[in-house]
């Protein structure tokens, strides 16, 4: 994923780039991006580009604070009542669509409902929903068949999420993306062009009402400081490295770890870590083989692993990487070290003794990874090597990525798989609490704990019965965390306000040049 050597020169032949540049107006601001987005209608498209430019004009009822707790973006306040069955918003009074027109509770209840039916994540929520109505010109009433905790994370999260676009917008609009005409949101920039392989670009809104509060995470005040944001695809990483230093660009995404300490040294440039850094994870098989129901094995196998070596071969570079036990990064509301002592313990001789005990013969266990993800593979070896140090007997199966998706799915087929995972607003929506994704981890335990996390609406209460939750995985171990992984962005060091790290998306709202 991140080791590449002919890069490096590229980073070379970027130093000397001549420092002339393009002129462009000083209020625009120009992002390199990897590519076009497929659309920038957020309920149907969970593209991470797509989301980087469109959450500039689309907005939610909810977005994230720097800890990753929801907090108001258009509603203004919320109460639960029938004892978590039914969920009142109400939504704020000075809200101004782009087309001129005032945000209703009309405009709320339509663009749910579409996105409950349709969109990407809707029916995580919807098909909890008994009913959702307009109960006031500003307030919106969700009637739920039970309580479910997780409303309020799946409400903020934009990317394939509950964006809020006109009543009027909404009329017909199905599963297939809107137009680009309808591109019609209240967020702090509005949509101005799309030209195809050259830019989209986005304009102040200068009719922008927004929320108040000192800015934190995707929260807070948001204020346009610049006349227009053109994201221009620039699918060559030399290009974008070459054209950011010779200010070309003003940002620029998804730079190599090969260059990542070159690039952090230079005074001509700021490296941007994403906060919600991807992780890999180690399935174990809860249908058949060997690992089937033998925790006891599955913890020798987990006690035998040092993840740092693993990461320092595939990762590279200190500052991209995080030997993290929890499942959520530091600083995230939900991370917890619960169980996490057990993260990367690598000791042969204990796993040794733990395997025998567990009745382990040497009999071979199956491990699928993918060449498709050098990481994957890196990480693989490493552990390989670590496991046969401890008397296993690895059986180590390398397919394209599309033959181990198909494999995955079949249970005599293999006893260990290796993916990775993206950032997700709520533990519940991480794969491994999915009793029907490969794997197949639906225990006793972890069901009884699951039902209580999903129905609490008490955040301190899901935040305990989380912590329970992960030390349950480290003592079932249907999967293994191989550690944090941090992608990053570079930019020009004249913007300020950008911060050190992003979210998960980088915002160019209370930025400026």
């Amino acid at each position: 994923m991140f080791r590449n050597t002919r890069w490096k020169t590229v980073f070379a032949a970027a130093i000397a780039t001549s420092m002339a540049s393009t002129a462009f107006a000083a209020g625009t601001l120009r992002y390199a991006t990897v590519g076009e987005p497929p659309s920038l209608d957020q309920h149907v498209v969970t593209s991470d580009l797509s989301t980087t430019i469109a959450h500039h004009m689309f907005e939610g009822l909810y977005t994230f604070d720097a800890s990753n707790s929801p907090v108001p973006l258009l509603a203004e306040s919320d109460r639960l009542e029938d004892d978590g069955r039914t969920i009142v918003i109400t939504l704020r009074k000075d809200v101004t669509f782009h087309n001129g027109t005032d945000m209703t509770s009309a405009d709320v209840v339509a663009s749910l409902k579409r996105w409950g039916e349709f969109g990407s994540r809707g029916s995580l929520l919807f098909s909890n929903v008994d009913s959702i109505e307009a109960t006031g010109d500003h307030e919106v009433t969700l009637r739920l068949k039970q309580p479910f905790g997780p409303w309020k994370n799946l409400l903020a999260f934009i990317n394939g999420g509950p964006a809020i676009y006109p009543a009027s917008v909404m009329e017909g609009a199905g599963k297939e993306p809107i137009a680009p005409e309808n591109y019609i949101g209240t967020g702090p920039y509005r949509f101005g062009e799309w030209q195809p392989n050259r830019h989209v670009e986005l304009v102040r809104f200068d009719d922008y009402d927004s929320p108040e509060g000192e800015p934190n995470g995707y929260g807070g005040t948001r204020k346009a400081e610049f006349d227009a944001l053109r994201f221009i695809p620039v699918p060559d990483v030399g290009t974008r490295v070459s054209g950011l230093q010779a200010g070309d660009y003003d940002y620029a995404e998804n730079i190599p770890g090969d260059l990542f300490d070159a690039l952090d040294a230079s005074p001509d440039v700021t490296t941007i870590l994403n906060g919600g850094p991807i992780f890999g994870l180690v399935f174990m098989n809860s249908k058949e083989g060997p690992l089937k129901e033998n925790f006891a094995l599955r913890r020798a196998i987990q006690t035998a692993i040092n993840k740092t070596p693993a990461l320092q071969v595939s990762i590279g570079p200190e500052k991209l990487w995080r030997a993290n036990g929890s499942f959520m990064p530091q600083g995230n509301v939900w991370y917890t070290e619960s169980g996490a002592d057990n993260f990367s313990k690598g000791d042969a001789a204990a796993a040794k003794e733990l395997a025998k005990e567990a009745g382990y013969n040497g009999e071979p266990i199956k491990f699928m990874v993918s060449t498709n993800y050098p990481f994957h593979y890196d990480t693989a070896i490493v552990y390989t090597k670590q496991l046969a140090q401890a008397g296993f007997n690895i059986d180590l199966q390398v397919y394209d990525w599309a033959t181990l998706i198909k494999k995955r799915g079949e249970p005599d087929q293999w006893d260990l798989f290796f993916t990775h995972h993206g950032f997700v607003p709520d533990p519940i929506l991480i794969s491994v609490m999915n009793p029907n994704y490969p794997g197949w981890w639906a225990t006793p335990e972890k069901t009884a704990l699951s039902e209580k996390f999903t129905a609490s609406a008490d955040p301190a209460e899901r935040q305990k019965l989380w912590g329970e939750l992960q030390a349950l995985v480290y003592e079932q171990v249907p999967t293994m965390k191989t550690g944090d992984i941090y992608t990053y962005n570079i930019a020009s060091p004249a913007l300020k306000g950008l911060g050190e790290a992003t979210l998960i998306w980088p915002h160019f709202w209370n930025v400026s040049k």
